[in-house]
C-alpha cells in the first residue's frame, strides 16, 4: 500500500517537476530531456513581456469577480437549503452541484448557446458568469455542510436575548461560517484562475492566462517562457489551495 501511494504521488507530481525543470532549459524551441543547459534568462524575458502581465491581470480580475459572485450566491443558496424542508429541495440541491460534476466542455457549450440565444456579446462579464457557475458549487458545499452542523439552539438563544435577525446573522451565524466561507472562496479563486475549457467558450477578444499559455505553446520559439509562467501559476494556486485545506482540516473533529 505504501508503494502504491508513492506511485500515485509520483504520477501526479512528476509532470509538475518537469515543468519547473524546463523553465530553466537553455533550449528555446523544443522540449529536450535532459536539457542541454540550465539558465535563468527566461524569467527575465517573462518579466519584461507586457502580454504576460496583461493575461495575469485578466485572470486575477475574472477570478476575483467570480469568487465574489460565488460567495454571495453560494451562501444564500446554502442558507435556504441547509435546514428548510420543502418539496423539490433535493432537486434544487442537485441542480446547484451539477455544473461542477459535468465536463467543462458541456458547461462551455451550454453557456455559449445561452449567450447566443439571448444575443449577449462575449465580454469580460461572460467569462465571469461562466466561472461563477462552478465556483458557486464550491462555496455552497462548504457553507451548507457548516450550517447543517450549526447548533440551532445558538440561533434561538440569540433571538431570546433580544437580537434581531440581522444581529443574529452578524454575531452568531457568520462567525460560525467564517472559515468555511474563506476555504470555499480560496478554492473558487484557484479554480477560476486556471480555468481554460469554459473560458474558451465564453471569451471574446479577452485573453486570460490559460488561453495565453495555449497560444504560446503553438509558437516554436521561447517555449520556456510558458513554463516560467506555469511555475508562477503553480505557486499562486498552491497557496490558496493549501490554506483552504488547512482551514477545512481545522474544522474536522479530532479523533479520540
Amino acid at each position: 500500500m505504501r508503494l502504491s501511494a508513492w506511485a500515485v504521488v509520483a504520477f501526479l507530481h512528476v509532470p509538475l517537476a518537469l515543468i519547473i525543470l524546463y523553465a530553466f532549459s537553455a533550449e528555446d524551441k523544443s522540449y529536450v530531456f535532459p536539457p542541454p543547459a540550465l539558465t535563468t534568462q527566461w524569467f527575465a524575458v517573462a518579466w519584461g513581456r507586457e502580454d504576460v502581465w496583461a493575461a495575469i491581470r485578466m485572470s486575477f480580475e475574472v477570478a476575483a469577480w467570480s469568487t465574489a459572485l460565488a460567495l454571495l450566491l453560494g451562501t444564500l443558496a446554502a442558507a435556504a437549503l441547509a435546514r428548510a424542508s420543502f418539496f423539490g429541495r433535493d432537486a434544487v440541491s442537485l441542480l446547484l452541484i451539477l455544473p461542477i460534476a459535468l465536463p467543462g466542455i458541456i458547461t462551455g457549450i451550454a453557456l455559449r448557446s445561452a449567450y447566443g440565444t439571448l444575443e449577449i456579446p462575449f465580454s469580460f462579464w461572460t467569462i465571469v458568469v461562466g466561472h461563477a457557475t462552478f465556483c458557486v458549487v464550491v462555496v455552497y458545499n462548504n457553507a451548507v455542510a457548516r450550517l447543517r452542523r450549526l447548533n440551532p439552539n445558538l440561533i434561538e438563544a440569540s433571538m431570546d436575548l433580544g437580537a434581531d435577525g440581522f444581529q443574529t446573522v452578524r454575531h452568531v451565524i457568520l462567525p460560525q461560517l467564517g472559515t468555511a466561507l474563506l476555504a470555499g472562496a480560496l478554492l473558487a479563486f484557484a479554480l477560476s484562475f486556471d480555468e481554460v475549457i469554459v473560458t474558451t467558450f465564453t471569451a471574446g477578444q479577452q485573453t486570460t492566462l490559460p488561453i495565453w499559455m495555449l497560444q504560446e505553446l503553438i509558437r516554436p520559439r521561447q517555449r520556456p517562457v510558458t513554463n516560467v509562467v506555469a511555475v508562477v501559476i503553480i505557486a499562486l494556486t498552491f497557496v490558496p489551495i493549501l490554506l483552504a485545506y488547512t482551514l477545512t482540516r481545522s474544522d474536522e473533529p479530532s479523533p479520540r
